[in-house]
């Protein structure tokens, strides 16, 4: 009978490939795929896409690192107990991709490329002796993945972070500071990426008008969206609700709106997005809070985010703006506009913001007369 595996977290153990498994909840793979408990097969053929032929190459050159150490925790793959590995699962699939190719089971062609010339016994090394730390249970390395891929320097995707986050609440119950403490975050990150989770969730509850798949392709947008004074009020939602209440941040009452907001803002088989420049989001909120463009917006089959800008006047921020820059490189200009009074390009350039000034004045005709005193 095999003598169980005792955790030693200060320890780095050493086994081979073949006793390491790849992890089925890792949250890249996506939610859909976590939810169908795939094989080890289907997550290695998932991952191939993950760029892991310069993990591989480094691997095949120096080594595999005591330092770079996988971390596993034991747990049911199947029927049997085993190393299954919470940290480190692209460095892991480097490595079954390296064997693969190396005793010729159906890698790509350009893996079995990469071990050619590979010295035997770095190989065997590389199948042999992978170093990695055991710890208790999946609890005991929370705090470490969420400050590592959260907001440490190996992030997940915004839709896998906010599902990590939402796990440490609801699985773990704790509380927004808890979490806020344990990966080393901001209390209103950790809450805005709650309820813009369950917001999610929510759309992916009217998934038969709503397509999720390009929700969380575009999580950061969502993310953003829910700072906008006009989309909280547009879909009545509380950024400042407990984890309880915050479960269901629209109500029943607004999942009409809500269906409306994930076309405007995503599109749908029928629809294109409003907008894919993330950076425009502020300015949906602010159509959001104009009744006239929301009206427009919900009646129109196939609606501008040009037309409704103007309906919401937010346009005239951005021509203030434009002005304002004018105005500040004009008076940049005439410190030392007198010295070059005969170069033809400046006269030419002087010329042309006259007779644009002239066209603005005419807008506003009560500037004129002011005008006419300073050139008196």
């Amino acid at each position: 009978m095999a003598k169980p595996i005792k955790p030693a977290p200060d320890k780095i153990e050493y086994t081979s490939i073949d006793k390491l498994f790849l992890d089925a909840q890792n949250p890249r793979l996506g939610r859909e795929r976590v939810k169908k408990g795939l094989s080890q097969e289907e997550v290695l053929n998932i991952m191939k896409d993950w760029t892991l032929e310069e993990l591989a190459t480094s691997f095949c050159e120096s080594g595999f690192w005591p330092q770079e150490a996988l971390i596993a925790v034991i747990e049911k793959v199947g029927q049997a107990n085993e190393l299954v590995v919470v940290e480190g699962n692209r460095r892991l699939a480097a490595l079954k991709l390296i064997e693969q190719a190396t005793v010729g089971q159906g890698a790509p062609r350009s893996w079995k490329e990469l071990v050619q010339g590979v010295p035997t016994q770095r190989l065997k090394a590389l199948r042999e002796e992978i170093p990695y730390i055991l710890m208790p249970d999946r609890n005991s390395v929370k705090s470490y993945l969420g400050f590592r891929h959260v907001t440490g320097i190996k992030e997940w995707k915004p839709a896998e972070k906010a599902q990590f986050i939402a796990e440490l609440i609801e699985k773990d119950k704790l509380t927004y500071d808890q979490v806020r403490r344990r990966i080393g975050s901001k209390l209103p990150i950790v809450r805005q990426n709650y309820i813009s989770y369950r917001l999610l969730l929510q759309m992916e509850e009217q998934s038969e008008k709503v397509d999720i798949e390009k929700v969380e392709e575009r999580f950061s947008v969502l993310y953003l969206s829910i700072r906008s004074d006009g989309v909280r009020k547009y879909l009545d939602i509380d950024v400042d609700a407990d984890p309880k209440t915050a479960k269901k941040p629209v109500p029943q009452s607004r999942l009409d709106q809500l269906e409306n907001f994930a076309r405007w803002l995503f599109g749908d088989a029928k629809h294109e997005p409003l907008f894919t420049d993330s950076r425009r989001v502020d300015e949906f909120g602010k159509v959001l809070s104009n009744r006239k463009a929301v009206d427009y917006l919900e009646r129109t089959p196939k609606p501008s985010f040009e037309v409704a800008k103007r309906m919401a006047g937010v346009s005239e921020s951005e021509v203030a703006m434009h002005i304002e820059t004018a105005a500040d490189e004009a008076e940049e200009a005439l410190r030392a506009a007198h010295i070059h009074k005969e170069s033809q390009r400046v006269k030419e350039a002087v010329d042309r913001l006259a007779m644009d000034t002239v066209q603005l004045v005419k807008l506003f005709p009560s500037l004129e007369e002011k005008i006419k005193r300073e050139l008196r």
